[in-house]
C-alpha cells in the first residue's frame, strides 16, 4: 500500500498520506469503503446477461458531479469499511452466484487494495471476466498498473469542453485525461470480443451520458471516438439522466433530457457510420445507478 503514502491515484494528485489518516479531494482513506455488492440486471446487456454483473460499488469519487446519480454513495460516506480478504471474497461470493463478471465501479481510489483483492481471489479460483467501471477521469500510469487484471474497461467521457467539466464536475483537464487513459485501456484489451452467448469477455465500451443542452459537446465526444477507434470499441448513448435534488438551483440541469435531443444524437451517430453502439429507448430505458441503497453483499 506504498501508493497511499503520497495519493497519486487520480489526475488531481493530492499527495497525501492516506495511511496516516489524510485525506484528499475523494475523501476515501486507506480502507477500502464499499456500498453494494450484488447481481446487477441494468448494465449493458452484453454485461448483465441473464443472471446479472457482479457489482461492486465503491464509495467516495475522484470526481463531484454535481448531477450525481448516486450521491449517497459519492459524496455523503454511505458504505462499510472491508479488509483486502474480505472484498476478495466478495468477488468469490458474487461468481458463485452466477455473476456474469465482476464489476469494479467508480475503483480509481482503491486501485492498490483492489489489485491484491483481485491477485487473491483469482488465486482462489476467480475466473470470470473483470470490468474496471470508472469515471474516465484516470492517469495512464495506474490504468498501466493495471495490466492484466482487467479484461474490460467501461469508461465514461463526459465532457468534451473543459469549462463544462469544471462547472460539473470540477475536474481540470477532463477530456485530456479521459482520452489518454482511454488510449491505455484500448491498448491493454483489444477490440471487443464476445462469448457464443453474446457476453462481453474482452474489449472497451465507452458511455457517454447525455446531459440536458449538451447535445453539441456530446456530438463532437462521439466523432472523437469513432474517427479514433472507429469498431475496436463499443459507445454506450445514454439518456438516462435523472436531475436530482442536489441540482434544484441550477437550471439547465434541474430537468430532463428531450427526446429530440436525445434522437438528434442518435441520428449523429449514425450519420457518422456507427453501428457497434447501445442506445437507450424511452419508456424501456433502464436505470443503471442505485434505486435504494443497502448493504447488500457485504454483511
Amino acid at each position: 500500500m506504498n501508493e497511499l503514502d503520497c495519493c497519486t491515484l487520480c489526475p488531481r494528485n493530492c499527495h497525501i498520506n492516506r495511511n496516516m489518516g489524510q485525506h484528499g479531494f475523494c475523501n476515501a482513506s486507506s480502507q477500502v469503503k464499499v456500498a453494494r455488492a450484488a447481481l446487477h440486471q441494468w448494465e449493458e446487456p452484453c454485461l448483465s446477461g441473464e443472471s446479472g454483473s457482479g457489482t461492486v460499488f465503491f464509495s467516495h469519487c475522484t470526481l463531484k458531479c454535481i448531477f450525481c446519480q448516486n450521491y449517497s454513495i459519492s459524496t455523503q460516506e454511505f458504505g462499510k469499511e472491508v479488509s483486502t480478504i474480505k472484498l476478495s471474497n466478495i468477488f468469490l461470493s458474487l461468481q458463485e452466484q452466477g455473476a456474469h463478471n465482476i464489476n469494479l465501479v467508480t475503483p480509481t481510489h482503491y486501485v492498490p487494495q483492489i489489485k491484491e483483492a483481485l491477485i487473491l481471489s483469482k488465486q482462489n479460483g476467480l475466473h470470470i471476466p473483470i470490468v474496471y467501471n470508472s469515471s474516465g477521469y484516470e492517469t495512464k500510469e495506474v490504468i498501466q498498473s493495471l495490466k492484466g487484471l482487467i479484461d474490460i474497461y467501461l469508461p465514461d467521457m463526459k465532457y468534451y469542453d473543459d469549462k463544462l467539466a469544471m462547472r460539473y464536475s470540477k475536474a481540470p483537464h477532463y477530456f485530456q485525461f479521459a482520452k489518454e487513459a482511454l488510449d491505455e485501456m484500448v491498448k491493454q484489451v483489444g477490440p471487443c470480443k464476445f462469448d457464443e452467448n453474446g457476453m462481453l469477455q474482452k474489449g472497451v465500451i465507452v458511455r457517454h451520458l447525455l446531459l440536458p443542452h449538451q447535445l453539441n459537446d456530446a456530438k463532437k465526444i462521439i466523432k472523437y471516438l469513432y474517427e479514433t477507434y472507429h469498431d475496436q470499441i463499443w459507445i454506450s448513448i445514454m439518456n438516462q439522466y435523472t436531475p436530482m435534488k442536489q441540482v434544484s438551483e441550477v437550471a439547465e440541469l434541474n430537468q430532463t433530457v428531450t427526446q429530440e435531443e436525445y434522437d438528434a444524437l442518435i441520428d449523429y451517430a449514425i450519420s457518422l457510420g456507427i453501428q457497434n453502439a447501445y442506445i437507450q429507448e424511452g419508456e424501456t430505458q433502464k436505470v443503471s445507478f442505485i434505486p435504494s441503497f443497502d448493504l447488500e453483499g457485504i454483511s
